[in-house]
């Protein structure tokens, strides 16, 4: 399978990997940002914007093997990866087997306790339900303060001030995207996410948390630092689960810091 990507900008390579939601759209509040300094080339994953669903089974083993491949078949060896949530899962599975450069982990999932993620799986396959029950009057509902709030508000910190345009896509993409539901199970019925050992990572490893993350709750960023001891933490204060929503100019900067 080829995977479907857009590629932006001149530099170094940067491979952004997106999480639920809208494919590569997904990153386009800081995709101009990154290619200003960098050649950011962002994928769809298998089922997601336009690239079509895997014939199998889907895990975040089967995912990742995708994205393995498409470096493999792009002459990517050795780039430095960006993932957030389900994205940055895969991007820390990458490091740990020993696919990529540098890697940029954005509130990744796969670190969730039992309790945890029982009510990760409780609230967000209703709120995927709701979204597809309301295709048709997302747009306006997003158009107003009231409505982003009342959608968004396990998502976003601050969901009243974000922009109808940032986040129309993603939620969008929760709705239509054929993988969702499979992806879904994948992270909720699937192994939690495997550590490397400490000098087992090609390149740098950053992990980056909102503190108001009620998705992947802030506790779990000490289980994966446990799990990744290489890696190092940043906070991101009055973020949410979506970085590139909240808070896009520090979350280009930290990218752009740490990768090469």
């Amino acid at each position: 399978m080829t995977l479907n990507h857009v590629r932006r900008g001149n530099g170094s390579p940067l491979l952004l990997v997106h999480g639920l939601g809208a494919g590569w759209r997904s990153w386009t509040p800081i995709l101009d940002d990154l290619a200003r300094q960098r050649e950011v080339i962002a994928v769809d994953l298998p089922g997601f914007g336009d690239t079509p669903p895997l014939s199998g089974d889907v895990s975040i083993a089967t995912l990742t093997d995708s994205v393995v491949d498409f470096i493999r078949d792009q002459g990517l060896d050795g780039v430095s990866t960006v993932g957030q949530s389900m994205g940055g899962r895969i991007v820390l599975e990458l490091a740990r087997r020993g696919v990529g450069g540098d890697a940029v982990a954005l509130d990744p999932g796969g670190f969730w306790s039992s309790r945890e993620l029982a009510v990760f799986a409780a609230t967000l396959r209703p709120s995927i339900v709701l979204v597809r029950a309301l295709r048709g009057m997302l747009p306006a509902l997003l158009g107003t303060p009231v409505g982003r709030t009342l959608l968004l508000a396990q998502l976003s910190a601050r969901p009243w001030a974000l922009s109808q345009k940032t986040v129309l896509p993603d939620v969008r993409g929760l709705a239509d995207s054929p993988a969702t539901g499979a992806a879904m199970d994948a992270l909720t019925k699937g192994p939690p996410q495997q550590g490397a050992p400490a000098g087992t990572v090609p390149g740098r490893v950053t992990i980056g948390w909102g503190r108001r993350d009620l998705v992947t709750v802030p506790k779990q960023a000490m289980r994966a630092t446990q799990r990744f001891p290489d890696a190092s933490l940043h906070w991101f204060d009055k973020c949410g689960h979506f970085p590139q929503w909240d808070v896009p100019r520090e979350a280009t900067k930290l990218i752009l810091d740490n990768t090469n």
